[in-house]
């Protein structure tokens, strides 16, 4: 047995030599001596074997250091020393990317089956239904396994057949200009079958359209873009193969009361000036019903209450979202004689009784032109 190579005669390049430029140097080989480019030629491929022999070990660092400590006897049993060319290219696959090599009939052969498509819907809820939960009925088109054949394609009877044509790999090398490019094969799409026979209800395509009912469970608390999933209940496989996802997105109605800020709402309640300068105690209405709420005496337009635990539920099973009630005083457009007679009292009142250390906003204005302060 003839003595090996040292691998960094092979690679040509130094025992310093880091692994960016051992990888670059084992490339160079690859296009040099790949046997889709020297057909025939069995020094070729010898070259080639020993450059994916070398670079297993150059390129791996624990390998490596094997080898550099103890030669060939510290790194026997390396794969690409005793695999053929198949082995050597599903090893080194990532770097024949690129250069279109894929071994001479297009690599391994295809099992001609390939998943279904994903298919996708919408429903559409009011924030009510969101917040229950609801079941919702949704209609979908796809594709389904011809019941006559079985999804082969084929009329009963008979089987699809090996492709002629790429020899039932489901892809060719097919040369331009100077490399070689994997495609499908365009005899059998890829599947590396043929129907000669094909079914009278498909027309072998193996998949016939139907249209279907499911029943969708939405549950409590979900928000307008959040999408469900439905398994294997997108179009079938070809070939047999599995079926795809159905996916759902929810969309959600804007609601005339309530505004929605992931599991909190927030709303906006009217009160009188009487209720916001006296106090009160008012009705709050709810996603599923109504509460009330303590109004303290002085509380100002636009202040905020938190009602804990009132808002939206949360899918995951975590705490409820809470409500934020912002009050607004409305100020009447028409009043009763009787109505405005007691506000301009009131008027009177409230100009008499401002309080000795309030500055009223006139003075404040004052001040700010002015930057003088009386006091």
């Amino acid at each position: 047995m003839p003595e090996k190579r040292c691998y960094y005669e092979i690679l040509e390049v130094t025992k310093t030599a880091g692994g960016t430029e051992i990888k670059k140097a084992y490339k160079k080989l690859v296009l040099q001596y790949h046997p889709d480019r020297n057909p025939g030629d069995e020094e070729a491929t010898v070259k080639f074997k020993e450059a994916a022999e070398a670079y297993e070990v150059l390129g791996d660092d624990q390998k490596r250091r094997r080898y550099d400590q103890y030669g060939h006897a510290g790194v026997q049993g390396s794969r690409a020393s005793s695999g053929g060319f198949e082995d050597i290219s599903e090893m080194f696959g990532d770097l024949f990317e690129g250069f279109g090599f894929g071994g001479r009939s297009g690599g391994r052969k295809s099992s001609g089956r390939s998943r279904g498509s994903d298919l996708k819907t919408a429903v559409k809820l009011d924030l009510t239904e969101a917040a229950s939960g609801v079941e919702k009925e949704v209609e979908i088109r796809r594709k389904k396994a011809c019941d006559r054949c079985d999804g082969s394609g084929s009329e009963p009877g008979h089987t699809p057949e090996t492709c002629d044509y790429c020899g039932g790999h489901g892809q060719v090398v097919q040369s331009q200009g100077f490399f070689r490019v994997q495609t499908n094969c365009p005899s059998c799409r890829g599947t590396g079958k043929v129907v000669r026979h094909k079914c009278n209800s498909c027309f072998g395509g193996g998949r016939v359209d139907e249209v279907v009912k499911r029943t969708v469970t939405i549950p409590a608390g979900i928000d307008a873009g959040q999408h469900l999933c439905l398994r294997n209940e997108g179009e079938a496989g070809i070939g047999g193969g599995p079926a795809g996802d159905l996916y759902i997105e929810i969309d959600v109605k804007e609601h005339p009361i309530f505004h929605r800020e992931g599991s909190h709402l927030l709303c906006e309640i009217p009160i009188t000036y009487s209720q916001a300068a006296l106090g009160a105690t008012i009705e709050v209405p709810l996603i599923d019903g109504q509460d009330t709420l303590k109004i303290p005496a002085g509380t100002q337009p636009g202040h905020q209450f938190r009602m804990k635990g009132k808002g939206m539920p949360d899918p995951r099973g975590r705490s409820a979202g809470d409500l934020h009630v912002e009050v607004q005083v409305v100020v009447p457009k028409k009043l009763s004689d009787d109505h405005r007679e007691l506000l301009v009292k009131l008027a009177e009142h409230e100009k008499a009784e401002i309080h000795p250390n309030q500055k009223n906003w006139f003075e404040r204005l004052k001040e700010f032109v002015t930057g003088y302060d009386d006091d």
